[in-house]
């Protein structure tokens, strides 16, 4: 088979823009210090069986962190949240930490950007903030088991 000397300076070309690429790639890559997210460096890493023991998991509550600025420390649970309950003044912005102590779990508050997967073992965070009073519904939108329909909590905005 016969390959123009056109065609080879191009493939020539080619493959060597494509080692450039991969090299700029891998050499940015290692210089600034990316790693795959495993168990021992993933900081947002807990161990699924032991979340009533970590903290601040092992006391879900809301917390004011600031003028206007909430904590919502949540575990997602078989069928339900913990706390039960919320409650902010209008304006106030909400920062979510969630994780699951059982299965894949879902975290969506309807008419927000607020939608987030909760998976054992991982501490998930969000915030919104909350400028109309009312009542969210705090919604699980991943099927999670036979009382699924019934895992929802509130938050209050008064």
């Amino acid at each position: 088979m016969h390959i123009h000397r056109l065609e080879k300076i191009w493939l020539t070309f080619g493959m060597a823009m494509l080692v450039v690429f991969l090299l700029v790639l891998g050499l940015s890559a290692f210089t600034m210090g990316m790693d795959t997210p495993n168990s021992k460096h993933h900081a947002h890493s807990i161990d699924p069986a032991k979340v009533s023991e970590t903290p601040p998991f092992d006391k879900p509550v809301l917390t004011p962190t600031g003028d206007g600025e909430y904590e919502a420390v949540m575990v997602a649970y078989a069928f339900g949240y913990s706390p039960e309950t919320l409650e902010v003044p209008a304006g106030s912005t909400v920062h979510f930490a969630v994780t699951s102590s059982d299965v894949v779990h879902g975290f969506e508050i309807p008419g927000t950007n607020v939608n987030m997967m909760i998976v054992p073992g991982e501490a998930n965070h969000v915030s919104h903030t909350f400028d109309k009073p009312g009542e969210y519904l705090i919604l699980c939108n991943e099927y999670c088991g036979i009382g699924h329909q019934m895992m929802y909590t509130k938050l209050v905005v008064k």
